[in-house]
């Protein structure tokens, strides 16, 4: 066990043999905190929460009450193999969030990048690589091996379907479905994901130039009415753009995917 003298941690916690404590993290009342855990700088674990596991929680990253971090795949293939949990630093992980360790035949390992949000009972399952800046609303779900990009939103209640993979960028409505690859800066909503268009608001807020935009709302009519099959448009598409968020398109839609895409309708 290694716990940095500067740590603070209530004496009703437990922690397991073996835990790594880094410096100023504070650990409240009731916690279980497993022998493989490595908790960075400035963590807060608030109380109840239990993190287990081969897990690694990054600086300044808090979990709160109630949420558990580490367990094992909810996966009937799991034979019990060693497999980890990535979180990166502050993030923030509300009440009753649940997150898994990888599996063998997924990489081994899940992933959650920096500043991410996960509200209250979020779900994160294994070998998910989930990028930074994500936001999933409560009681959200993200299935196994889900590939997530960066600045994503994943609104209250909706699912995700395994091996799906979201573009940067993306939002997700809320009480939706999501069944098929979301192509990055897109706008999904509707009980059956259907994708209705770019994410604007999005794109605005991030300071995205009106020229982008302009190109990015061509990029989406040319793929919902240009000639061909969806990766025909796409590839062409990629032929013709001078634009870097353009382009991020073309290569995700020329990617490998396991479950195909959402179109325009």
């Amino acid at each position: 066990m290694s716990i940095d003298a500067s740590a603070r941690i209530h004496p009703s916690a437990v922690i397991e043999d073996g835990a790594r404590i880094g410096p100023r993290v504070e650990i409240g009342p009731f916690c279980v905190i497993g022998g493989d855990v490595r908790l960075d700088e400035g963590c807060v674990v608030k109380s109840h929460a239990v993190i287990t596991g081969q897990t690694t929680i990054g600086a300044e990253t808090t979990v709160f009450s109630f949420a558990c971090v580490g367990e094992i795949p909810q996966d009937l293939k799991f034979a019990g193999e060693t497999t980890r949990l990535e979180i990166g630093a502050r993030c923030r992980i509300r009440e009753s969030v649940t997150m898994n360790t990888g599996t063998s035949g997924g990489g081994g390992v899940t992933r959650v990048g920096d500043d991410c949000l996960f509200m209250a009972g979020a779900h994160v399952a294994h070998d998910a690589q989930v990028g930074n800046r994500v936001i999933m609303v409560n009681n959200s779900a993200l299935a196994g091996h889900c590939v997530v990009g960066d600045d994503v939103i994943i609104g209250g209640l909706a699912g995700v379907h395994q091996w799906v993979r979201i573009g940067q960028g993306a939002i997700i409505g809320a009480v939706t479905m999501v069944t098929n690859d979301v192509i990055p800066h897109a706008l999904v909503q509707g009980p059956r994901g259907e994708l209705d268009g770019l994410n604007l608001v999005g794109l605005k807020r991030k300071g995205v130039s009106r020229a982008d935009i302009t190109a990015l709302r061509a990029a989406f009519q040319m793929l919902k009415q240009g000639d061909g099959a969806f990766q025909d448009r796409a590839r062409r598409l990629g032929e013709e753009t001078d634009s870097a968020y353009v382009r991020t398109i073309v290569d995700f839609i020329t990617a490998d995917s396991d479950r195909g895409f959402l179109t325009p309708s």
